[in-house]
């Protein structure tokens, strides 16, 4: 794979970069609290575990009507959603907790959505977070289907009504991946990505399709098994689980990138940016103000908090983002931020009315 390395000979960057590292680590000095998790994200975490679980529980031993079922199979997706975003998400980057075992632990709540830990870690923390928007590295910004969402991919005739069935699309992020994370996982291993995390391509293949199948038995055999509902029926609740959460995801992953002033660079093997910078000129904060957003979403609206800050828990992006504002005005740094959900959707709808023309 290719390598790109960020540097610049503008002195202002580098020093941005030693001044908000040297703020935002005063910040927990001072205030004497660990940037991992505390005991609200602990409480949080159960929550939104139960939002996912409880749901489930109830659908395998109450009877109900179609329409008390479907809900819950909505909340099933919402409890993913909000799971992939606030536990797995964290812990992932090992922002949870100090201790390896918990993030790991933690971050197995992936497979609740039937998806890859091995390859949700490379294809985010890897290549987005280290090539944040830029084509042919950043896999968040490829084509979705028949999405186009990068100004430097092939622009073709159907583009331009793409406005109009995106979030059609949207809603099948994490249904597809129950299949597309085994040519993912081939795509990274002829790539040499497994090589560089000490992972062989046959031994992470034959662990994937064996958690996949353990989570497709548990999700759709217990089902068949201890209630009456049809297959179809529950083939069906399935899918609606499954789009509501990926319709979740979808809009807020693309509501901090693929917005009006996040660049789209092409590759180069000396980006001329110093990769803070970077960071800054790819990514936009929405909606900080709104708490419940903010909580639900695991401070994904502090976008540029998380890409300067990985291994940070989201609980204290509220607190150092205004350290982040302010340091990269003092700087002359760009700083993107939308203030409402609304104004960061459509900001996300007008790049997607953009990214369908010439």
């Amino acid at each position: 794979m290719q390598i790109i390395k960020f540097s610049s000979i503008i002195p202002k960057e580098h020093q941005f970069v030693l001044e908000l590292r040297k703020k935002v680590n005063n910040y927990f000095k001072q205030n004497n609290i660990s940037p991992k998790a505390n005991y609200k994200m602990i409480i949080k975490t159960i929550i939104l575990l139960c939002s996912y679980l409880v749901p489930f529980i109830i659908l395998l031993l109450l009877k109900m009507p179609v329409i008390v079922s479907t809900g819950l199979t909505v909340l099933m997706g919402i409890g993913i959603a909000g799971i992939g975003m606030g536990v797995m998400h964290d812990a992932c980057h090992g922002a949870y907790s100090k201790k390896h075992w918990v993030n790991s632990l933690l971050g197995g709540s992936l497979y609740l959505l039937g998806s890859n830990v091995l390859n949700w870690k490379i294809q985010h923390n890897v290549l987005h977070h280290t090539y944040t928007n830029i084509s042919g590295f950043d896999e968040d910004i490829d084509d979705k289907g028949p999405i186009r969402l990068s100004e430097n991919k092939p622009l073709k005739w159907y583009h331009k009504y793409q406005v109009i069935y995106a979030f059609l699309f949207y809603g099948l992020m994490t249904i597809t991946m129950l299949t597309n994370d085994f040519t993912r996982l081939y795509k990274y291993h002829k790539e040499g990505l497994l090589r560089s995390q000490n992972k062989k391509i046959s031994k992470e293949f034959s662990k994937m399709l064996l958690r996949k199948l353990i989570y497709l038995t548990i999700i759709i055999g217990l089902p068949l098994w201890l209630t009456d509902y049809y297959i179809w029926q529950i083939l069906l609740g399935f899918f609606i689980m499954h789009w509501t959460a990926s319709i979740i995801l979808s809009f807020v992953f693309q509501m901090a990138h693929v917005v009006e002033g996040a660049t789209q660079p092409l590759p180069e093997p000396n980006m001329h940016v110093e990769w803070s910078v970077h960071q800054l000129n790819t990514t936009a904060d929405f909606a900080r103000n709104n708490k419940l957003l903010s909580w639900y979403v695991g401070g994904l609206n502090f976008q540029i908090e998380h890409h300067l800050f990985p291994n940070i828990c989201h609980i204290h992006y509220k607190k150092i983002a205004p350290i982040v504002e302010e340091t990269a005005k003092e700087f002359g740094l760009q700083y993107n931020i939308k203030p409402t959900f609304r104004n960061a959707l459509l900001s996300h709808i007008y790049r997607l009315k953009e990214l369908g023309k010439a």
